[in-house]
């Protein structure tokens, strides 16, 4: 495979909504610290993915995902910022 693509599998924490790891699906979890596994939770696979730096993600940069996962063996994808303005279209009216 060359450097230009990479077999990538995507994973959801079960502890966090929307908090995702991509990982080389060689390697699968074994490069992630101890101590974000902790916190992370089982693991539950989502999808495998060919990434390719032409081909873009929804939510990041795949050349950001590609580099961290060649770079350390994963891309830990938080959950997106909540939007105050939006949060208020949820919240009783006279709270």
């Amino acid at each position: 495979m060359d450097a230009s693509r990479l077999i990538c599998e995507v994973v959801k924490s079960p502890r966090r909504d929307e908090m995702y790891l991509y990982l080389d699906k060689a390697q699968g979890m074994a490069p992630v610290p101890q101590a974000l596994r902790e916190r992370f939770g089982p693991p539950i696979a989502v999808m495998t993915l060919l990434l390719r730096a032409e081909r873009p993600l929804a939510r990041v940069d795949v050349v950001k995902v590609m580099t961290a996962i060649r770079d350390q063996g994963f891309y830990l994808q938080m959950p997106p910022a909540r939007d105050p303005e939006m949060l208020d279209l949820f919240t009783p009216r006279g709270e």
